[in-house]
């Protein structure tokens, strides 16, 4: 069976065998890896448990699959085109066959440290080549990597250490990011004043300051490569085997450890990413994400190399040296498929076309979005200006425990609605359920997103801490995964995720989706962005609290621009959805509380709105703490 879908008849008929033999339909696509040894067993599994097992008794090493089975045909062709932060230093560029010699180098250096199979390491790296190395070189060897966004405090770090109990950290001395020079391996060194279980640092050397090196357990990235030959057999790994562990924030606060394993995670990042972007041969795909997020685990670090495509690595952010960086990337490389965020899209679309009409965009034919709904404003910008209304726009819907993109359109072959995911990709089965746990099966209904069958990248547990892998996904509804999010399912089943499930705001006994309020909110004239909370309210039950943020500041003081403005917005509101869902509070603010993957944290907005300003929690992770300061202190 091949798992291109390349017509909406392949797609009709994909879907109809995933339904009825699941386990047919993956086990066919299964077969299209290289395996050291193949499964006995395609699926067991357990919701209650809950006990997910796909490919049992299956060997492999995922590398094999990134790397080695494209030497023979892709050995020349690029793997990695890096772009650094600063324009002017030139790029890289490494083939196949060069990417596969240094993750073998950089696996002989982890084994050469006394870094084994099954031993757990932190990667905390700027966006470099060494990263994505490090990545795969950790799995070649069997050891668990757990990349940490090179970004999050000395704190956030070794809770993060501690709770893999790491014995190795690969870091740098130090990151560009934008105009700033930052510090890394003294982040490191903070952070392992309370991480007993590291054993050895490895220190790649990008901005050459001078660091500190502890002796006996700091060493030069640069000179251990040195000591080592570019030998080095894939290890076998079971298909149930840890690949990785990467931390999401949990509502406690503490964050979750969630776990993928080899097999199945393997099967799911290459399908998803061949069919939701329609990859072809001379494509050049670029994932602006992060590699410490699941989006660039499963479409920069996984996916791409598992398919044999060309991609972009960037080092820097979109509004470096100006807002025109992430279009003169593409016009430079010849990008074709480019995958980013709904918060660079807005950041950008309020930067002007000034930044977007020096560049041709002519190689782009295909747009994704990733992290959050899109509003339908960046939506139609993004397709308009960026995609020259000739570009498909998969608006991606899943999350760090699906491992892979569950609901989307696929680029050219299923239809796009704005603000829709659209449909889920064969092989998930999606429901909507009431608060009681029914499943609603018609059409134009709205109701908690769930999935009722297992897919290979299903997370396996929580590391540590089965129970709150439990109690977190599959003890809210009884054989179900409970995705956290509510959803609308429009007449012709596409979806629409209108937020997390603590983001709906109940008005008078009326149900309004936060990522709903926001959009309409977002078409006013004048506004950049919003985050809208629900707070107590003596009449309504709740109240709608809204944050916004606007492209030019309001005159301090000038109490009739912000009343028009308030003015326009409640207007938009009720244009959008009624007058049911207007604010009853807006507060303008000059950014939001993100963290550095872009995702707004109401939890914050939703204290603040609620007058609960002693318990806000760590806020130093966030991407501008100072930005709390000011939403505190402009408390409506």
């Amino acid at each position: 069976m091949n798992d291109r879908i390349r017509s909406l008849a392949d797609y009709k008929a994909a879907v109809e065998q995933s339904t009825i033999d699941p386990e047919g339909f993956w086990s066919g696509i299964a077969e299209q890896f290289q395996w050291m040894k193949p499964w006995e067993k395609t699926l067991e599994w357990d919701f209650d448990g809950p006990d997910v097992k796909w490919f049992i008794g299956g060997r492999l090493n995922i590398t094999e699959n990134c790397l080695d089975r494209h030497l023979e045909q892709r050995g020349n062709k690029l793997a990695l085109i890096w772009e650094p932060n600063d324009p002017k230093e030139r790029f890289v560029r490494l083939t196949y066959r060069e990417l596969h010699e240094q993750v073998c180098r950089m696996a002989n250096v982890l084994k050469r440290n006394g870094i084994q199979k099954g031993d757990r390491v932190a990667i905390y790296m700027p966006m470099v080549p060494e990263l994505l190395v490090s990545v795969l070189a950790c799995a070649r060897i069997g050891a668990v990597h757990s990349v940490v966004f090179c970004g999050f405090s000395a704190q956030s770090l070794a809770d993060r250490i501690n709770d893999a109990e790491a014995v190795a950290v690969l870091t740098s001395d130090g990151m560009f990011r934008g105009n700033k020079e930052m510090p890394v391996k003294r982040v490191v060194d903070e952070a392992l004043e309370h991480c007993p279980s590291v054993k050895r640092v490895l220190v790649h050397e990008r901005v050459r300051w001078a660091v500190e090196m502890k002796e006996g357990r700091d060493a030069w990235l640069h000179e251990e490569l040195q000591q080592v030959d570019a030998n080095c057999p894939a290890e076998p790994m079971d298909s149930e085997d840890p690949l990785f562990i990467l931390y999401t924030s949990g509502s406690t606060g503490k964050p979750k450890g969630v776990v993928h394993t080899c097999g199945g995670y393997m099967v799911y990042a290459s399908y998803s990413f061949r069919n939701v972007f329609q990859m072809e041969e001379s494509d050049i795909f670029w994932c602006t994400a992060d590699v410490g997020w699941i989006t660039g685990h499963s479409y920069m670090a996984y996916g791409p190399t598992l398919a044999g495509a060309t991609q972009v690595m960037f080092e820097g952010v979109p509004t470096y040296p100006d807002a025109g960086r992430f279009w003169q990337v593409i016009d430079k490389h010849g990008v074709s498929v480019f995958y980013t965020a709904p918060t660079a899209i807005r950041s950008l679309m309020a930067a002007g076309l000034d930044h977007v009409l020096p560049y041709s965009l002519h190689s782009l034919r295909v747009l994704g979005s990733v992290g959050e709904p899109i509003n339908e404003e960046a939506w139609h910008w993004y397709k308009s200006h960026i995609g020259k209304n000739r570009c498909p726009i998969v608006d991606t819907w899943w999350q760090t425990e699906t491992g892979g993109i569950l609901i989307s359109s696929l680029a050219g072959i299923t239809d796009e609605k704005p603000s829709h995911a659209a449909y889920p990709l064969p092989g998930i089965q999606p429901v909507l359920l009431t608060t009681e746990g029914k499943e609603i099966t018609e059409n134009e209904v709205e109701g908690l997103l769930c999935v009722k069958f297992p897919w290979p990248s299903i997370l396996r547990t929580t590391w540590g801490d089965h129970e709150r892998c439990r109690q977190t996904y599959f003890s809210s509804y009884k054989g179900h995964y409970f995705t956290g999010d509510g959803a609308k399912r429009d007449a012709e089943g596409r979806y629409r995720i209108i937020g997390r499930v603590d983001d709906v705001i109940n008005v008078s006994g009326h149900r309004f989706g936060t990522a709903e309020i926001e959009s309409a909110i977002n078409t006013a004239k004048g506004v950049v962005e919003s985050a809208v909370v629900g707070y107590p309210h003596d009449i309504k039950g709740q109240g709608i609290y809204a944050y916004v943020v606007t492209e030019k500041p309001l005159p301090a003081g000038d109490v009739k621009a912000a009343e028009n403005m308030r003015g326009e917005i409640i207007e938009a509101v009720a244009a959008g959805i009624g007058r049911i869902a207007k604010p009853d509070k807006i507060q303008f603010v000059s950014g939001l509380p993100k963290t550095r993957s872009g995702k707004i944290m109401r939890r914050i907005l939703r204290k603040v709105a609620e007058n609960e300003l002693g318990s806000l929690g760590d806020t130093s992770t966030l991407l501008d703490p100072a930005v709390v300061e000011e939403i505190k202190e402009g408390r409506l």
